[in-house]
């Protein structure tokens, strides 16, 4: 992701999310946190879907992950999703963690397809609703690092 992506993310955000974050917000990660690591998905030099993850010390918290309304259903989420974690391990996490609102089905069973497993809840995390937010881990051990396919 850079700095010219962040119009586009940020209609993303609108389009998917019900609390978007601002460009401010993006602009922030992308030019002020050393931890952050973002990308996005093109389609025909379209942004049609992003990822973003802080990757610290040796665990790896993905902050937002999102594919435009017109592309979901086609498994670019669970590859946005993979590329992250294999780029989370190759700058050393063995660990990869997230929230997810708890009515969030759809997020829930990709999450758990990819080796994520509830270990609590934020009670009230999301702010338009006061909505609980499941914590999620993941062992990042069976991924291999810096975008090698597996073949999957």
């Amino acid at each position: 992701m850079t700095l010219s992506d962040v119009p586009a993310i940020c209609e993303i955000e609108r389009e998917v999310f019900t609390s978007p974050w601002t460009a401010e917000a993006f602009i922030n990660e992308l030019t002020n946190n050393h931890f952050a690591r973002y990308m996005v998905m093109e389609w025909r030099r379209e942004v049609i879907g992003y990822g973003g993850m802080w990757t610290i010390m040796d665990e790896a918290h993905v902050t937002n992950i999102a594919v435009r309304e017109a592309y979901q259903g086609q498994g670019l989420g669970e590859r946005l999703l993979s590329e992250l974690q294999r780029t989370a391990v190759f700058f050393g996490a063995g660990r990869m963690t997230l929230e997810v609102r708890v009515t969030n089905d759809r997020a829930i069973h990709l999450y758990k397809k990819l080796g994520f497993e509830p270990s609590g809840t934020r009670p009230g995390y999301y702010s338009d609703n006061g909505e609980d937010a499941l914590i999620m881990w993941a062992e990042l051990d069976h991924v291999k690092a810096g975008g090698q396919d597996d073949g999957a």
